[in-house]
């Protein structure tokens, strides 16, 4: 099976169904700020584009657990990491400018 792109539910259910985990069992491993793994409920509710993830932290927890990388799972997200929006803050406006045009050249290439 091949990792649903569609959307950031769909990477995650698709992740998690090539590691035949339960939606109980990979909601175990998914720890909130709070130190309380998130319900099943809420993650289909992720699974099924209703709800987003709530922190960067939440993003690499999936991650880790379903072996997809980082920047897929942001990227899918629509967040841009806190160290990515330091970054953006930091630089000029044209190498702000230049790096989208380079992301997005190098999207469609593939």
């Amino acid at each position: 099976m091949e990792l649903d792109m569609s959307s950031f539910g769909g990477a995650i259910a698709s992740g998690r169904k090539v590691k035949s985990m339960s939606q109980k069992e990979l909601a175990t491993k998914i720890i909130k700020e709070d130190g309380q793994p998130i319900t099943p409920q809420y993650l289909n509710d992720i699974e099924h584009d209703r709800r987003s993830p709530s922190s960067d932290h939440m993003i690499r927890q999936f991650a880790k657990a379903l072996s997809i990388g980082e920047n897929i799972l942001f990227g899918l997200s629509g967040v841009l990491t806190q160290q990515d929006l330091k970054d953006v803050r930091r630089a000029k406006p044209e190498q702000v400018d230049q790096a989208f045009v380079a992301f997005r050249r190098a999207l469609k290439k593939g």
